[in-house]
């Protein structure tokens, strides 16, 4: 939000000058609560641990003792310890039957005022309703969504109209040398499975 807010600000034609109490937020030290271990997930907590984060995470399935401490990563049984704790909440599960709307009114009450929450999922896995009514009412300070539903949201949409919002269109994987990767790895599949062998990068085994 500070960095969107301050780049708007910078090249305003109605600027004369930079207010000295415009204050943003600290992320060294913040509590990072990161929805959704996998190998996003636990990514994201390498990068994070740069920063002097604390982080929780929430998952389906916890991650070896070993793996948690390479990170200094926390677990948190209840998702909802995790959701009244955090500084930021981060999420990065896979959009599933059970994690469609995972983040609904009631979640998004727990959080802190003073936290932000991210999306790098799905959209689909946030309550876009009850998304917008928590901004609107500021129950926690700002959201980061680079997925929503649809993809692009309608021009009318009440999400658009918030300046207590980033939206991103879906490019967390969108440089050149990620989609060199990831033409590799679908390549990789395929010859697999002409080959009559293992499948890399099989989603349902």
């Amino acid at each position: 939000m500070f960095l969107h807010s301050g780049s708007q600000i910078a090249v305003s034609p109605d600027t004369k000058y930079f207010a000295v109490d415009w204050l943003g937020v600290e992320v060294t030290r913040a509590t990072l609560g990161i929805i959704g271990m996998g190998r996003i997930g636990y990514k994201v907590a390498q990068r994070a641990r740069a920063f002097e984060m604390k982080i929780l995470y929430h998952n389906r399935n916890r991650r070896r003792k070993e793996e948690e401490q390479a990170v200094g990563a926390h677990y948190s049984e209840k998702m909802e310890d995790l959701l009244q704790q955090s500084d930021f909440v981060m999420l990065a599960v896979n959009l599933t039957p059970e994690t469609h709307k995972l983040i609904g009114k009631k979640e998004l009450g727990l959080m802190k005022p003073t936290a932000t929450l991210i999306n790098i999922s799905r959209g689909a896995v946030i309550d876009q309703d009850a998304l917008v009514e928590a901004l609107q009412n500021k129950s926690f300070r700002a959201a980061a969504l680079d997925v929503t539903y649809p993809e692009p949201l309608p021009r009318d949409h009440p999400l658009l109209k918030l300046s207590n919002i980033i939206i991103t269109p879906h490019i967390g994987t969108a440089t050149v040398q990620a989609i060199h990767m990831m033409a590799e790895e679908a390549i990789a599949n395929m010859l697999s499975v002409l080959n009559g062998q293992p499948i890399p990068s099989e989603v349902f085994p």
